[in-house]
């Protein structure tokens, strides 16, 4: 069934769209303080955040080509690459991800969608457009965190590849509630890219023509 209930699309983070990046990160993780500082974070050289957006009316004719035109591989390098783009304030954020390139290691240190909007694979789309930045980043691994109660985050982190490493013990301050570790296997192996190839084809029949991503990694894993 295609997901209809909003345009999603993905693109590098910018400086104006911080203020709803924030209410989504209150909305998200209302007992985190302080809050992260998303200036200082658009100057590390090792970040790369990513968000989800639904295109305001006078942005709505840089809709991406559908995905078996011979314009999808410059789309992506251009959404995923971090390329200039165009949208502004006026653009409706969706939900955002953020990741550190480590040695090797790409950490994802945060994942949120806005209250509103979730159940609708949004926050899906952000877990793999992260995984394709790491992968163009030449990035070996990709690891995160989870609440060990989140049975819904362990499911979606599982399909796409995740397993368990350790466990962080009282990791959450505000519940002292332990942080599983999971991270991927290599992601130039040719068992992950099969894998991610096979999760992106599901996510393009969900959401069609609107699928954000390229969908085909072929030409990302070698």
């Amino acid at each position: 069934m295609r997901v209809a209930a909003v345009h999603c699309r993905i693109r590098p983070m910018q400086a104006a769209d911080i203020p709803q990046i924030l209410d989504i990160e209150r909305q998200s993780f209302p007992t985190m303080w302080p809050q992260t500082v998303y200036q200082r974070e658009m100057k590390n050289k090792m970040a790369r955040y990513l968000v989800a957006y639904e295109p305001s009316a006078e942005h709505a004719s840089l809709a991406s080509p559908p995905a078996d035109t011979p314009g999808m591989r410059r789309f992506v390098k251009r959404f995923i690459g971090g390329l200039p783009d165009t949208p502004g304030t006026s653009d409706r954020i969706l939900g955002v991800v953020g990741l550190w390139l480590m040695v090797g290691d790409a950490h994802i240190v945060t994942i949120a969608v806005r209250p509103e909007c979730r159940r609708q694979g949004i926050g899906e789309v952000l877990l793999v457009a992260a995984i394709e930045t790491a992968i163009r980043e030449h990035q070996d691994e990709v690891t995160l965190e989870y609440r060990i109660s989140s049975a819904a985050a362990r499911a979606l982190y599982e399909k796409y590849g995740f397993r368990q490493v350790g466990i962080r013990a009282k990791y959450y301050s505000d519940t002292q509630e332990d942080a599983v570790l999971m991270t991927t296997p290599e992601l130039r192996s040719n068992a992950y890219r099969q894998l991610l190839i096979e999760r992106i084809a599901e996510q393009r029949k969900r959401w069609g023509d609107a699928y954000p991503l390229a969908g085909d990694l072929r030409g990302i894993v070698r």
